[in-house]
């Protein structure tokens, strides 16, 4: 069974309530990575964010991808949304770390610091048709993350071991469009607040179980297993059962975007529109970080009780600002390029009806 197409369905305020905090949640964790090194405050808001918000942007990509055999026009996208845009910002990113580091090496097999998520999203459209022609493709998928831990020669050469890494979430977000999970839920009534006090009781409870254990998660360097892309050698924990800990962030990171994606709210507000631009956030907030994480400034920023709400703030603002029209319309080349030169065929490039993310968000296109 293929998910229905999503083009005539009017939007569904919730999925882009649900992109915009995830993304937000990536620009956070992002800025305050510099911070860990020196507070303990945040690391544990690091830790809590990093255990489940690059699974749950993953299984929003999922839900809204189609299993079918490829068309031409979504082999053509695939080129355009998520290709293109990588060898773009690449070469834009050599040419910084040149400007800046002084650094002469323009290597695209490895993704610069953001990059690997869009070559993981081109490997999961990739094989999605080929792994829901099995049984149970999420058992699949969930055994691909645990035994790719086991190898070493499967690194960060095109996000690989990353991409299949976090497969099963891509994979589940593809199941639970199947399941009609999403729709279930949206059309609860007031039932749904008895599921809104589940979720803020597991999300406190994660909260509680990082604060409670942060000297231990920093001895062990616990982050570092939240990014799927080490071997567990590379780790530090070559034992046989280091699948079973992937296994089990793997269950706990579900769990934790369940809660979240039940907090989402479903309706539209503020934010809503901001949620059809995630991609330029995703894509344009590394450049904007990039200064901040080279100066040292975030280094030593004391008190950080102080500092860690500031550079808070200032990651919302962020993301707010690149989700704006004017930025969007600045930087369409770059994030959407429409490379109407690349193609054989015109007709690939005559559809100008609306935009499509790799995250499947969609909207009329701009003028």
């Amino acid at each position: 069974m293929t998910a229905p197409d999503t083009a005539a369905r009017p939007r569904v305020p919730f999925w882009d309530n649900a992109r915009f905090v995830s993304v937000t949640l990536v620009v956070i964790g992002h800025a305050i990575q510099r911070l860990t090194s020196d507070s303990n405050n945040a690391l544990v808001l690091y830790l809590f964010i990093y255990a489940f918000h690059m699974p749950a942007f993953a299984i929003i990509s999922g839900y809204f991808s189609k299993a079918s055999p490829p068309t031409t026009r979504r082999m053509k996208k695939v080129l355009t949304d998520i290709l293109l845009p990588y060898v773009i910002m690449e070469a834009i990113w050599t040419f910084v770390q040149w400007i800046v580091e002084g650094k002469q090496e323009f290597n695209p097999t490895n993704p610069s610091w953001t990059l690997w998520f869009l070559l993981a999203l081109g490997i999961f459209r990739l094989v999605l048709p080929y792994l829901v022609l099995v049984r149970y493709p999420l058992v699949w998928a969930l055994l691909l993350s645990v035994m790719v831990g086991y190898f070493d020669n499967v690194d960060s050469t095109f996000s690989l071991s990353r991409a299949i890494g976090i497969l099963p979430f891509f994979v589940l977000g593809w199941q639970a469009r199947q399941w009609g999970i999403a729709e279930r839920f949206l059309d609860l009534g007031r039932a749904v607040w008895g599921l809104r006090a589940g979720a803020v009781a597991v999300l406190a409870a994660w909260l509680l179980v990082v604060v409670i254990g942060i000297e231990q998660w920093r001895a062990i360097d616990l982050r570092f297993w939240f990014f799927y892309d080490d071997s567990y050698r590379g780790l530090g924990e070559d034992q046989w059962w280091a699948g079973l800990v992937r296994l089990g962030l793997i269950a706990l990171a579900i769990l934790l975007s369940a809660s979240f994606f039940v907090l989402v709210p479903r309706t539209q507000t503020w934010i809503t529109g901001f949620g059809q631009a995630t991609m330029y956030v995703y894509l344009l907030h590394s450049f904007v970080l990039y200064p901040f994480r080279e100066s040292g400034i975030l280094r030593n920023a004391e008190p950080t009780w102080i500092w860690l709400p500031i550079v808070i703030v200032l990651s919302v603002v962020i993301a707010l600002a690149l989700a704006t029209r004017p930025v969007r319309r600045l930087f369409r080349p770059l994030v959407e390029p429409r490379a109407r030169w690349l193609f054989a065929d015109e007709r690939l490039t005559a559809d100008a009806s609306r935009r499509d993310d790799p995250t499947g968000s969609r909207r009329p296109r701009e003028r």
